[in-house]
């Protein structure tokens, strides 16, 4: 149920947030192309990543509450790893063009307002298209266990 809580309260703060950028008609504002809804935070340096990639941890698990919630960006060309989840993963995409692929499936590109529910246990990885930065916020339940890391994802399925 705190699961459930948790998705309803972030995807009401992305709506709420998302309908409060106005602008006057009158008003020229230059704003660049992709622009993160939440801060960037920290470079990510691990294998399990090809690219540059960035994570902000937004909701941290701890005993009450093991849903975690971060805010990752992927500058062009980057991506996960193969991996899974063990209780699964739901993705909310704040910005940008991306790919998502599950074990077996064709890529999906995926942008801005797109929702994946990546179902437990699945193979799958996600990243940047290869001409757009993407972004996302990264929803996960580690009551079954934390990500479990795969192969790197070849460039020739990358461009597939």
């Amino acid at each position: 149920m705190k699961y459930l809580q948790c998705v309803t309260f972030v995807s009401s703060c992305i709506l709420m947030l998302s309908t409060h950028n106005f602008k006057s008609q009158t008003q020229k504002i230059s704003e660049p192309e992709f622009k993160t809804l939440f801060e960037k935070g920290e470079k990510i340096n691990s294998e399990n990543f090809t690219g540059t990639v960035y994570l902000k941890m937004l909701i941290t698990n701890d005993k009450g509450n093991p849903v975690t919630v971060g805010n990752v960006t992927f500058e062009t060309g980057a991506r996960t790893n193969w991996h899974l989840h063990p209780a699964g993963q739901i993705l909310l995409v704040t910005d940008g063009t991306g790919y998502y692929q599950e074990k077996g499936q064709p890529k999906k590109i995926v942008r801005k307002g797109d929702v994946i529910k990546c179902l437990p246990n699945v193979e799958h990885w996600h990243g940047a298209s290869a001409d757009s930065d993407f972004s996302h916020l990264a929803i996960s339940n580690n009551d079954k266990g934390s990500v479990v890391w795969l192969l790197p994802v070849s460039d020739e399925v990358y461009h597939k």
